[in-house]
């Protein structure tokens, strides 16, 4: 039995991660006569209780007119307690030999966020000799994950053309797979591709992390910051308040520090609350220091006023007042 977990809270992401296992899996093989998806559907009991029995029944049943059978877990983030996967954690021990199996932790419908793996069931997927693959990383292994994408694609970008993929694409790793497509329906395998081939099949740029706006702002650079804030209010939809309680977070820590008797970052952490990396809380009291006292004051000022603008102390458009907000604030960063 080969045992993949695929986890992640991006619907796109993982759908693709499991489509290319499954399909990796399968090879030549027939996909109707093995391949058994089970679903949020049917780890609903009689009585409407979770319950794996559709997924271990299914692990456990031989093969029909195929060597082999691929079963796919689906919306198993319903099951966060050890004694709601202890039937799985069993079957884990004893596994059907041509049984295939793909876990796939993800948002059941309705659930608000996606709760971790329960450590019995981790165990026994280390003990089965599971291997785990994180389709949605964050941060550093979202742009791995991209790179990865386009490095191993049928198509051959450039370095000017993977550049400008990422740039349109941001965090949206999800456009990628598509994009690949298109590229090699239109120009075959193998093609090698640069930003001119590629450009006219990228659509709008997508959503940025919200520190790739709070970076450009700090640096000063006024036009790199109102396009950084473009693509979170239009590529992002992202509304002007929640684009305010983000510059809000980021300037409250550091006028939290300023003044403060904090000698590193280690210190500053500790004021400001902070658990695990210190790296945020270094970034703060930099801030804190490279402002000064009088410019973090009028920062606030700003903020404050653009804040009751935005709840309709003004007749100004919202994105008209987040804009002139933002390059307001990277020139004070100058």
């Amino acid at each position: 039995m080969s045992l993949t977990v695929i986890k992640g809270d991006d619907l796109t992401l993982v759908a693709q991660a499991v489509k290319s296992t499954v399909d990796e899996l399968l090879g030549d093989g027939d996909r109707t006569l093995m391949v058994d998806e089970v679903t949020e559907a049917q780890h609903h009991g009689n009585d409407g209780e979770a319950t794996l029995a559709a997924l271990v029944s299914a692990t456990q049943t031989p093969p029909f007119l195929t060597d082999r059978r691929i079963v796919v877990g689906r919306h198993l983030g319903l099951f966060t307690r050890a004694e709601q996967v202890a039937e799985l954690v069993a079957s884990l021990a004893d596994p059907m030999p041509t049984t295939d199996l793909v876990l796939v932790w993800e948002k059941a419908t309705g659930q608000q966020r996606l709760g971790a793996i329960p450590k019995s069931l981790k165990e026994a997927i280390t003990a089965a000799g599971g291997v785990t693959v994180d389709a949605a990383p964050s941060g550093k292994g979202r742009r791995t994950l991209l790179d990865e994408k386009l490095t191993t694609a049928p198509v051959r970008l450039d370095g000017s053309a993977k550049r400008l993929v990422a740039d349109v694409v941001g965090d949206d790793v999800g456009r990628v797979d598509p994009l690949i497509e298109l590229l090699v329906s239109t120009y075959g395998e193998g093609a090698r591709l640069g930003p001119v081939e590629v450009e006219p099949f990228l659509g709008q740029a997508a959503d940025v992390p919200p520190w790739e706006l709070t970076d450009a702002i700090d640096r000063g650079d006024v036009a790199g910051a109102l396009e950084k804030l473009d693509r979170m209010m239009r590529g992002g939809e992202r509304h002007a308040l929640q684009v305010l309680a983000t510059l809000h977070g980021h300037y409250q820590r550091a006028f939290a520090l300023d003044g403060a008797n904090v000698a590193d970052d280690k210190s500053a952490a500790a004021l400001l609350g902070m658990k695990g990396s210190t790296f945020p809380a270094k970034k703060a009291l930099s801030l804190a220091r490279r402002l000064g006292s009088d410019r973090l004051r009028r920062i606030i000022g700003l903020l404050s006023d653009a804040d009751l603008a935005v709840r309709g102390g003004s007749g100004a458009p919202d994105d008209a007042t987040v804009q002139v907000l933002v390059a307001r604030l990277a020139r004070l960063s100058a």
